[in-house]
């Protein structure tokens, strides 16, 4: 068996929300198929016995687990899931060499060795496991579901498609070969300039302080990752964000090739309002095109909501918990 790497984990609460007295935490480290060792918080409910129907979540793209993906976690354990939120390869407390780098095969084995640890676990039914991936990792989320069989239900909460998003540019607005080409020339060029100064230059995080013409996306943005809301010191967008370099590969890997072909029951969630809407609205369209299994596909929109709503809630509870638990109830039976 590859040897897990020893992880410097912090033992005190330093999440952007409040400890559940429901539930009880602990860190715990896994590896992937890559030999990364991954960081991940784990909740237990603390009335609930035997083995359970369990849920791995991740995201957004750029955040850490003590930021939204451990709020989903902790919620979903109070309602009776043993859960797990993870850093990604590269980032937060998890290991991999090269910091804040990302790519769309071991993101996606990220999930799936997620998977792997719940699958092994003592007090988890390997028969009744999901998964969540928000923003970026909602993309993520359906792509693992469209590769590994034992994942029985999928939720992609305010989802970003990256390798489209990329490729193509923000409402597809770069969608060109010249777009592409230009993108890849200033990639390469970085890979040079990189190894001439010996490290990675960074891309920067959310930018801050927020310009006065700032598009609404991007005071989206900083209303969580730059203030009390949201901001996290592990956090790559509440700091000095990926690698220039760090995306290179999904501007021609695109994911969800075989989204239709995913036989497991999927629900999307995104705020009627968020600039990403557009992403679950064809990524749903595409899920059940010429699918032979699109009757236990869905996607849900939620009034008035923006992209971050779906991170923390906003300020009108955006979240449909209720709905989170009845579908995974549902599937994970």
């Amino acid at each position: 068996m590859i040897k897990k790497e020893e992880l410097k984990l912090v033992t005190e609460w330093d999440k952007t929300f409040p400890m559940s007295d429901k539930v009880d935490h602990s860190k715990v480290t896994f590896v992937n198929r890559y030999g990364i060792t991954l960081a991940a918080d784990l909740y237990v409910p603390k009335d609930e016995e035997g083995r359970l129907p369990a849920i791995a979540v991740c995201g957004p793209f750029g955040a850490v687990k003590e930021q939204c993906s451990g709020l989903y976690a902790q919620t979903m354990a109070e309602r009776g899931f043993l859960t797990i939120a993870f850093d990604p390869s590269f980032t937060g407390e998890s290991g991999g060499d090269v910091r804040y780098m990302a790519s769309p095969d071991i993101n996606t084995e990220d999930f799936m060795a997620a998977v792997d640890f719940l699958s092994m676990n003592d007090r988890v039914d390997p028969d009744r496991i999901g998964i969540i991936g928000i923003c970026g990792w909602g993309g993520m989320a359906i792509n693992t579901a469209a590769l590994d069989t034992r994942i029985k239900a999928t939720v992609a909460s305010t989802m970003y498609d990256m390798t489209r998003v990329n490729a193509k540019g923000y409402f597809d607005s770069e969608d060109s070969e010249e777009a592409r080409y230009e993108k890849k020339k200033a990639m390469c060029a970085q890979r040079l300039e990189d190894l001439k100064s010996g490290d990675y230059k960074l891309g920067g995080g959310v930018v801050d302080p927020l310009p006065s013409d700032a598009p609404f996306f991007v005071k989206d943005y900083h209303s969580y990752y730059k203030t009390d809301r949201g901001y996290h010191a592990r956090s790559l967008n509440s700091n000095g964000g990926w690698n220039v370099t760090g995306c290179e590969s999904f501007i021609n890997q695109p994911i969800l090739k075989y989204s239709n072909e995913i036989r497991s029951a999927v629900l999307l969630v995104h705020g009627e309002k968020a600039h990403s809407c557009y992403f679950s609205k064809d990524a749903y369209a595409d899920m059940i095109k010429d699918s032979k299994y699109a009757d236990n596909k869905e996607l849900m929109i939620i009034p008035d909501a923006v992209h971050t709503d779906l991170y923390d809630g906003g300020d009108k509870n955006y979240i449909p918990y209720d709905k989170l638990e009845s579908f995974f109830k549902e599937n994970l039976k």
